[in-house]
């Protein structure tokens, strides 16, 4: 199962390749587990966006679950 976490607009562009970010799946890898979200992505580097309200929101609400297991 993946997630969908994209902003509203995708009128994002690379800062060092200055490519437009693409939607992609990305792995995310914490204390042992892999979950695999999409988000905006660099198609040149590589480089994923992760946006503060997820990083700070939704991010941290999975990691507090997982440390309290």
């Amino acid at each position: 199962m993946s997630l969908s976490f994209l902003p509203e607009d995708m009128n994002w562009l690379c800062e060092s390749c200055r490519q437009p970010l693409q939607p992609g799946p990305v792995e995310l890898h914490y204390l042992g587990s892999v979950f695999t979200v999409e988000l905006p992505v660099c198609p040149s580097c590589s480089r994923v966006l992760i946006m503060e309200e997820l990083a700070c929101g939704r991010m941290l609400e999975v990691e507090q679950l997982l440390e309290d297991k």
